[in-house]
């Protein structure tokens, strides 16, 4: 079972809460649809709460916005329980890792990690793997399998980068579409042009910019957030593996002093 630390459980929460209130105006909007009369503007506007006339004025584009801030919440959620040291480099497996080692059985250890998929037991394995090559060829190959699995980790919140840049773009285009709007009512008038008309069409570009601008903002600092947090755990845990692996190769090396030792008459 996952366990959130009290910050973690803070930013959690309030991205459930930001996609909770714009479910709560995509609702209103659906509601809204059988009091709005000709060019969008309610029928009877006293009668509309504020929070129908925002999912009003929000409209398809609105819907597409919604459904990003779903998948941003459940990658954010996701990174939070995923990317953790405890993950990386398991407890259990660290103690594993120390009984085997203190056994003095290797062969036993190398197929622990073989089995096991954190990072912490691929790198390792990896390292291992060439340890008969000499200790700085297995420090080589766990460094490259290192960044390899960095790499890996950085892809799995790269999404958030392109939320972060694809929020702002999908407001722009419903701030343009409102703005399209306005000018038509404007020029397809021949009297006097109805102010509640034409604010129509800019309240929906005003209120599609804020929601593409909410949604960017918390996937930018998310994915500053969850980048510093891969690259602490990958230094932590590959510095734990480089500890692990130079122990193993001490004793590999008094074992290569011993035999020639013993062989002696």
């Amino acid at each position: 079972m996952f366990h959130l630390r009290k910050s973690e459980r803070f930013w959690c929460l309030t991205a459930l809460a930001v996609v909770l209130l714009m479910a709560v105006v995509q609702v209103g909007w659906v509601m809204a649809e059988d009091s709005t009369g000709d060019a969008g503007t309610p029928a009877h506007p006293e009668s509309q709460s504020l929070l129908g006339w925002v999912a009003h004025s929000s409209g398809p584009i609105g819907v597409v916005i919604l459904l990003l801030s779903f998948y941003f919440v459940a990658t954010v959620v996701r990174l939070f329980l995923v990317l953790r040291e405890p993950v990386a480099a398991p407890p259990e497996l660290i103690e594993r890792i120390d009984e085997l080692f203190q056994k003095r059985d290797f062969r036993e250890l190398y197929q622990v990690l073989r089995g096991d998929g954190s990072f912490l037991a691929n790198i390792l394995a990896s390292g291992m793997s060439k340890l008969s090559n000499g200790l700085q060829e297995a420090r080589n190959t766990l460094d490259r399998a290192s960044d390899a699995a960095t790499i890996t980790m950085e892809k799995s919140c790269s999404m958030l980068a392109v939320l972060g840049t694809l929020g702002p773009m999908i407001g722009l285009l419903g701030t343009l579409q409102g703005m399209i709007r306005s000018f038509r009512v404007i020029a397809e008038t021949e009297t006097q042009v109805k102010a509640s008309a034409v604010a129509g069409g800019i309240s929906q570009a005003l209120v599609l910019t804020f929601e593409g601008v909410l949604l960017s903002v918390p996937a930018i600092y998310f994915y500053a957030l969850f980048r510093n947090r891969v690259a602490t755990i990958s230094a932590n845990t590959t510095l734990l593996a480089d500890n692990l692996l130079g122990r193993m190769a001490d004793v590999f090396r008094k074992k290569q002093e011993t035999v020639p030792t013993s062989a002696q008459p």
